[in-house]
């Protein structure tokens, strides 16, 4: 929620403030200044949020049995989050955008998270 309503202290908020967020090249080459890794829960809260056109998209999902996000425009899989948690935050994403890596996902969109 915090991140369609472009709330980065709520984004923040979920956070481990020593977040890791590890992207596939394709995602690295589409998100201009985006390495392959991100360190820092406001750092990343600030990007995400300036590059979030696809997070109105974006529905809750088990990806491989773990918590995290697909986004997938028109029915369309273009993205998927994958969370680690840790002492109640979200320490770890990693961004998967390559198609095959997207391929061999396991994915349930939860379809009443949140309602």
């Amino acid at each position: 929620m915090a991140l369609r309503a472009g709330d980065v202290q709520g984004l923040v908020a979920v956070l481990d403030p020593e977040l890791a967020v590890r992207a596939d090249a394709a995602v690295a080459a589409a998100v201009g200044g985006f390495g392959s890794e991100l360190r820092g829960a406001e750092f990343w809260a600030k990007q995400a949020i300036a590059n979030a056109r696809g997070a109105k998209f974006a529905r809750p999902a088990l990806v491989d049995g773990t918590v995290g996000v697909v986004i997938a425009p028109r029915g369309k899989l273009f993205r998927v989050l994958r969370f680690t948690f840790a002492n109640g935050k979200i320490a770890q994403i990693e961004i998967i955008g390559d198609a095959a890596g997207l391929d061999a996902l396991d994915l349930s969109v939860l379809e009443n998270a949140g309602a």
